[in-house]
């Protein structure tokens, strides 16, 4: 099985829960919800999944449907998807070449893997289409392939390059996911431009954790992206990147400050805490 923190990304915030815990456990009395507006892997709000109900969001689809697996209340035939799952890992008979392959060989992973990851890939959306699986188990099955996908990939942790001279031996295994469901009723998962997102929201608690340089997150984990969504799109560079510009973030420009300071502005919430990088802030009570 692996877990939500199971995975090398830019800025995680595993290593600062325990600074997050008790900050909150002394400051935050009588909250009944948790809302982390800028959510990356999700450790933070997994964390918390216990304790209140959850608000999480986040622009990339690959996160999305991590949250979908770990967090949504959705029904999930686990029966089923370990089935899948044994299936998809003693693939073997697959087509001479498919998307994955013909772009993407021998870069992040091997050319066989590759061909393994089209084939995978387009079963799920097939199983969908049939209404055979449902939008949680979609995602379940999606997330076990990009958690397998990073776990073995020819990177350093993001997906701006590879090594040329990498381990590519290594096979694709998929695996199932420790999820907690029975701290997942009530909780809400988004895909939004945060700014936007918090007007017509409110939370106890709001967590807030923006990119802060200049490097995009769509720029760094394009790859997983890709394979996230499948729409197979042109790619190009040595990195064999897609049109990446619907993902940008005005965090990681110049119009940050600007953009924060709207974002406190429109903030319902009792308490907003704050971390950057690898520090945080003391918390601040909000009236609501």
């Amino acid at each position: 099985m692996f877990q939500i923190h199971n995975r090398r990304y830019l800025g995680s915030k595993f290593k600062l829960l325990p600074f997050i815990e008790e900050i909150i456990s002394t400051y935050c009395d009588d909250c009944q919800s948790f809302t982390d507006l800028f959510g990356g892997t999700g450790v933070v709000a997994h964390h918390f999944n216990s304790r209140f109900r959850i608000q999480i969001n986040d622009t990339l689809y690959s996160n999305f449907l991590a949250y979908q697996t770990f967090l949504s209340k959705e029904t999930v035939n686990w029966k089923l998807i370990q089935q899948l799952l044994e299936q998809y890992n003693q693939t073997d008979s697959m087509p001479s070449e498919n998307y994955y392959s013909r772009h993407f060989a021998d870069t992040f992973l091997s050319r066989q893997n590759m061909r393994k990851i089209g084939v995978i890939r387009d079963d799920i959306d097939s199983l969908f289409s049939q209404g055979k699986i449902n939008a949680r188990e979609k995602a379940v099955l999606i997330t076990s392939l990009l958690y397998a996908i990073d776990r073995i990939a020819n990177t350093v942790g993001h997906y701006d390059a590879f090594r040329r001279s990498g381990d590519l031996a290594k096979p694709l295994v998929l695996r199932l996911p420790q999820t907690q469901e029975a701290h997942n009723q009530g909780n809400q998962i988004f895909q939004q431009d945060a700014n936007e997102l918090v007007k017509s929201i409110r939370s106890d608690i709001v967590y807030i954790d923006p990119p802060y340089n200049s490097r995009q997150y769509g720029d760094a984990y394009h790859f997983l992206e890709n394979v996230a969504v499948n729409a197979k799109p042109e790619v190009h560079g040595v990195a064999r990147k897609m049109d990446r510009s619907h993902l940008k973030s005005g965090y990681c420009t110049q119009k940050a400050a600007a953009q924060f300071g709207q974002l406190i502005e429109n903030i319902d919430a009792k308490y907003i805490l704050v971390s950057y990088n690898n520090t945080g802030s003391k918390i601040n009570s909000r009236s609501n």
